[in-house]
């Protein structure tokens, strides 16, 4: 199998294309999704293919059109609703965390709601505190809701066309500043379908592991690649879905390590990273060689000032830093 080289942006409206194409159940609706595109392009080209009744541009009214899909779910369609970013789905947390992940429990069977919210995610480059949210921590405390977070083109591809598939509401949380990065893909026809809740090593290692999600993936990367010139031989583990959690690839690598920094994008305070700590140190605490390090966002509103934005954000720098710490070294 030849494998090709594509954008972050490319394998999301591949894998839009295919399901689309695939289901005609399935539709595409947000703020600017049609007409322009989407914001970010990822539904470049759509609307020419599938028309307006399934590529729907919508009021700027996310509560009232996150709430139309959920109803739309309810009576057997498939909808994406693209957040313009995922700060914005605050205006319809309502829906989303109340209605969405609720219905199947509250109406005793009856009403699936099998939606995906999609959209860009966590921190990008000097938009602001009010656009630049991560908001994994908050909907992972919603049961019912899954929640997945490519970092590559392959895995965005593959988990968004799981997702678009999965009989209940799920997140795709997208990485804005991933948007342009490029992948290795499957050639076009190939069916690309990747698990919920499976994580991935995406660097083989033996002194630590740097257990990473969306952007903090190529970060740990390259942190990675400095500290092998140091002799410090880290893994790095994609974990790729917050909720479900592969838990299991996580015991495993950090009983083969026996140190961990976990490299999140979000604020510490009730953070992803808290919630790995505690599983790991509950499950494998005898195996731990030095207590569990994170690397996150300083809490603390994000800055507008580039240099303190810089400051403000986790870093390849500082995840170097964070290993060296737990590796004595």
């Amino acid at each position: 199998m030849t494998m090709r080289e594509i954008t972050y942006r490319q394998a999301l409206n591949e894998a839009l294309a295919e399901e689309l194409e695939r289901d005609p159940n399935v539709f595409l609706m947000g703020e600017e999704v049609a007409q322009y595109n989407g914001a970010y392009k990822i539904s470049q080209g759509l609307l020419d293919r599938f028309g307006p009744s399934r590529i729907i541009d919508t009021p700027i009214s996310e509560n009232g059109f996150a709430g139309m899909g959920i109803g739309a779910a309810m009576v057997g369609l498939r909808p994406i609703v693209e957040f313009m970013t995922f700060s914005f789905s605050l205006v319809a947390f309502d829906q989303v965390v109340n209605n969405a992940p609720n219905m199947l429990t509250m109406s005793g069977g009856q009403f699936n709601v099998p939606i995906t919210f999609r959209g860009p995610n966590g921190p990008a480059h000097q938009i602001g505190a009010t656009h630049m949210h991560a908001t994994e921590p908050l909907y992972a405390n919603f049961p019912g809701l899954k929640i997945c977070t490519p970092a590559t083109p392959r895995d965005a591809k593959g988990l968004l066309k799981t997702a678009i598939r999965d009989d209940n509401p799920v997140l795709v949380l997208e990485a804005e500043l991933l948007y342009s990065s490029k992948g290795l893909v499957e050639p076009e026809g190939h069916e690309l379908l990747i698990p919920l809740g499976q994580a991935e090593i995406k660097r083989q290692g033996s002194d630590v592991t740097i257990i990473c999600y969306a952007q903090t993936v190529p970060m740990a990367l390259a942190a990675a690649e400095a500290l092998e010139e140091e002799e410090i031989s880290a893994e790095v583990l994609d974990l790729r879905s917050i909720k479900p959690l592969d838990m299991e690839a996580i015991l495993n690598s950090v009983a083969k390590t026996h140190r961990v920094v976990i490299a999140e994008q979000d604020r510490p305070y009730c953070g992803i990273g808290s919630e790995l700590c505690y599983r790991i140190q509950k499950e494998i605490f005898d195996e731990l060689d030095a207590p569990i390090a994170r690397v996150a966002q300083e809490d603390v509103a994000m800055p507008y000032n580039e240099r303190l934005e810089k400051a403000v954000l986790p870093s390849a720098a500082k995840i170097v830093t964070a290993v060296k710490k737990v590796c004595y070294a």
